[in-house]
């Protein structure tokens, strides 16, 4: 039983193939947009940082097909739009916590003391 794809080197890793970079790349996309609707600040802040752990597709896949260039230019605009929508969040989470940051949790006036006794 083969999956279709060729089989993997010595390294135990199946060579890259436009079509499965473009379905990583398509996930990843996918990933991020599950991130920003579970609206958890630290996790949208980390993906903010991530442009570090990517690592681009192999040289030896040579020039993107024909048939996937239309494939990978959406996949580009919705990565955009994607990265534009990121980059939204963390600047309003930065003003968020900037703006907390400046806050007094303490009385701000002296609060009234009242004693009650008898005149």
């Amino acid at each position: 039983m083969t999956s279709g794809q060729p089989p993997a080197p010595s390294g135990g890793v199946p060579p890259q193939t436009w079509p499965t970079v473009l379905e990583d790349l398509e996930g990843q996309v996918v990933e991020a947009e599950q991130v920003l609707a579970r609206q958890r600040a630290d996790e949208i802040a980390a993906w903010g940082r991530r442009f570090s752990d990517w690592v681009p597709p192999s040289s030896a896949l040579g020039p993107l097909p024909e048939e996937l260039r239309e494939r990978a230019a959406l996949l580009l605009q919705h990565q955009l739009a994607v990265a534009e929508r990121l980059v939204e969040r963390i600047t309003q989470s930065q003003r968020q916590r900037d703006v907390a940051a400046r806050m007094s949790y303490g009385p701000s006036r002296p609060v009234p003391a009242y004693f009650d006794e008898a005149l």
